[in-house]
């Protein structure tokens, strides 16, 4: 009797928990909490910067930001700022040439309409011409003003290739040269523009040797780090497909022209900023700065340097400016072109990679020496 009650009360329990939800233990480890996860990333994020490190990257910091502290007033501005801030210029062509496989001439004459319209919106020693506004409202036209000019360039050349990019973009450059020497109502003819001073912020002069130094070392570091980044972007791979393949990166559904007139745009932008500085600089902006000559020298600080890396453009630019400045000793001025093109040829046919070609098969041939050392490759 009573074990017939409790079957029947046992069966009357799984009756009614039959339309319930069967409770499954899961193996699954808990999902950590949300802030738990971000300070998780944030390590893996440190370790690998920390990782990425280098003795030598440890060296060259310290270096760059001692560099002022013990050199001359002559070297830290007429070497050290000039260096950087060609090698800004230099850092944006290449960008286009080693990730986009877009080699352009015209990225001086993108930094030259940045340093005019800085001129002609802000102040100076013509009074008739700049419209005197401040100058961190003239500096944010003239860099946007050239990043839209240089979008505008990426949308002429981008639909052509190789030789034909190049010509395109050196037409606009001369075209542009011309232009400035020509007009005097907006550019001011051949004598274009003087005085064009570096602000003072916060009772610091910028101008003066030491401070400028470390504001250009600011704009390259934030220009070559933005590379770096951006190049590990969905943007940055994709470009670097482009370059490889067009034909394929199409065929998946990349809009192979726009991503072109991107990355002009931010070439654009780098190369700007770079004239800005070296308007700055120089104190004055004139055709000369944008002629043919001016255009041909970032190319060669670039390929002195190497395309394939960013450093490279930097590279380039010390030695370029190393020789600008001390190659008279050794030979006239006028024959300073062809110490340079002396140079350039050696680096190209021992090196097509450039200077950082030749530092990395010296390490490739210490690794096979030496195999303990330990020495990593250059990553793009």
């Amino acid at each position: 009797m009573n074990s017939s009650s409790a079957a029947a009360a046992e069966a009357a329990r799984g009756s009614r928990d039959a339309g319930r939800p069967s409770v499954v233990h899961s193996t699954a480890p808990p999902v950590p909490a949300r802030g738990v996860a971000t300070e998780a990333r944030l390590s893996n994020w440190w370790r690998s910067v920390v990782s990425a490190v280098k003795w030598r990257h440890i060296l060259v910091a310290v270096f760059v930001f001692a560099y002022p502290f013990f050199a001359t007033p002559f070297f830290t501005f007429q070497i050290g700022a000039q260096s950087l801030a060609l090698g800004l210029i230099a850092l944006s062509l290449i960008f286009l040439g080693g990730y986009g496989g877009m080699v352009s001439l015209a990225q001086m004459t993108v930094a030259g309409f940045a340093a005019y319209m800085l001129a002609i919106f802000g102040t100076s020693s013509n009074v008739a011409i700049s419209l005197g506004w401040p100058w961190w409202l003239a500096l944010v036209v003239a860099v946007s003003l050239a990043t839209l000019v240089a979008a505008g360039i990426g949308w002429l050349s981008v639909r052509t290739e190789g030789i034909y990019t190049i010509m395109i973009t050196l037409a606009v450059g001369v075209a542009f040269f011309y232009l400035a020497q020509q007009n005097y109502t907006v550019f001011n003819g051949f004598q274009g523009f003087s005085r064009i001073a570096a602000p003072t912020v916060f009772e610091l002069d910028l101008g003066q040797p030491m401070a400028f130094y470390f504001l250009v070392l600011a704009c390259s570091l934030a220009g070559y780090f933005f590379v770096k980044h951006l190049i590990r972007t969905p943007f940055g791979i994709a470009l670097q497909g482009i370059r490889d393949n067009p034909r394929r990166m199409q065929a998946l559904g990349y809009n192979v022209t726009a991503h072109r007139v991107g990355a002009y745009a931010v070439a654009g932008l780098l190369a700007a900023v770079g004239g800005v500085l070296m308007v700055w600089y120089n104190g004055r902006i004139s055709p000369g700065t944008v002629g043919v000559g001016a255009m041909i020298n970032i190319l060669i600080i670039a390929v002195l340097g190497g395309m394939k890396h960013p450093i490279g453009a930097f590279i380039g630019a010390i030695v370029f400016v190393l020789l600008q400045n001390f190659a008279i000793d050794l030979v006239d001025r006028e024959r300073f072109n062809l110490v340079i093109g002396g140079v350039f040829l050696a680096i190209v046919l021992f090196s097509p990679d450039g200077l950082l070609g030749l530092w990395q098969s010296l390490r490739n041939r210490l690794d096979s020496a030496f195999p303990h050392r330990g020495h990593g490759r250059i990553h793009r």
